[in-house]
């Protein structure tokens, strides 16, 4: 199960809404790079679940996983920050052992 935060699902849904895609969701997965070794991608879908993805629903908002990236984000909540110097969506993972300087990459054992 992966989770938004109510302030993540507001400003998921205005993304949604400004690009017309208002029957979408977010695709949430994990690729290689970064400087430790994974790192998180957000994206907003249009047409929704591809093959094998499991699609949870948290406060509206639909989000699309793909099978690799699910064993990395179980129990994983999507959230946005906004703070001086900009705002932005983050992702607190609990599997993540450790995480770089800039926090956009993670290490698992």
């Amino acid at each position: 199960m992966i989770n938004v935060s109510e302030t993540a699902a507001s400003k998921i849904s205005e993304l949604l809404v400004e690009e017309q895609k208002a029957g979408g969701g977010l695709r949430v997965f994990v690729q290689g790079g970064g400087c430790s070794g994974f790192q998180y991608g957000l994206m907003i879908e249009e047409n929704g679940q591809g093959s094998g993805d499991q699609v949870f629903e948290s406060h509206g908002i639909k989000l699309f996983v793909d099978p690799i990236s699910i064993q990395y984000l179980k129990n994983a909540e999507v959230d946005f920050v906004d703070t001086i110097t900009g705002g932005g969506f983050t992702i607190k993972n609990p599997n993540a052992k450790s995480t770089c300087g800039c926090g956009s990459s993670f290490s698992t054992e």
